[in-house]
């Protein structure tokens, strides 16, 4: 008689099933790597599942302009809150100059980390410019290129209060309704989480 044929072990028995095990383990492991990626990639570009909450006050300036885009001519290398008064400097220009000063001495020890100034379009009233000279020494001074403002401002009638990085980025924006402690935890949690200024 022949030779008897040996039954196939259990591991080679087993080794298809094996094998499919093995596959959809993988699979599952670069599912889990990727699948995050893909993910977040589809919320950006789609805009789905984005979170309506935000952290900050002011409106994000999120497009790259930069403060010569806003029509002010500067070399500041500090963090900035700028007030930018396309008409005249009148009430609501006067408190956010006196808002921006204020939030830099609020900001204690990170006060040299930041500047205040002020852009204006027209010349300022002869108090008003005695004023600042007398009580706002460290306050920078810029004229304002209205067409330059023209373009990148949405809000061209009313002065507003901009917070401007070290590189010359624009970042927030605020009308003149806003509150000093917003503005003060904006610009604080901006100069925590950057390693420049």
């Amino acid at each position: 008689m022949g030779a008897a044929m040996n039954p196939p072990s259990m591991s080679e028995a087993k080794t298809p099933a094996t094998r499919r095990k093995g596959r959809i383990q993988l699979l599952l492991i670069v599912l889990g790597v990727i699948g995050p990626m893909i993910l977040a990639t589809g919320m950006y570009k789609l805009q789905f599942w984005v979170p309506d909450g935000r952290s900050y006050h002011g409106e994000m300036i999120g497009n790259g302009q930069s403060r010569a885009d806003l029509g002010v001519q500067a070399d500041e290398q500090r963090w900035q809150l700028l007030v930018t008064a396309p008409q005249t400097c009148a009430v609501d220009c006067q408190q956010l100059v006196y808002l921006a000063r204020q939030i830099q001495i609020g900001l204690g020890k990170d006060a040299s980390r930041a500047s205040h100034g002020l852009a204006t379009a027209q010349p300022l009233n002869g108090d008003y410019d005695a004023k600042l000279t007398r009580e706002y020494p460290q306050l920078q001074r810029y004229s304002l290129d209205l067409g330059a403002f023209r373009k990148t401002s949405a809000d061209q009638a009313v002065p507003q209060l901009w917070i401007i990085d070290p590189h010359g980025n624009l970042v927030l924006r605020y009308g003149p309704s806003v509150k000093g402690k917003d503005l003060l935890n904006d610009l604080r949690h901006l100069l925590k989480l950057s390693n420049i200024g």
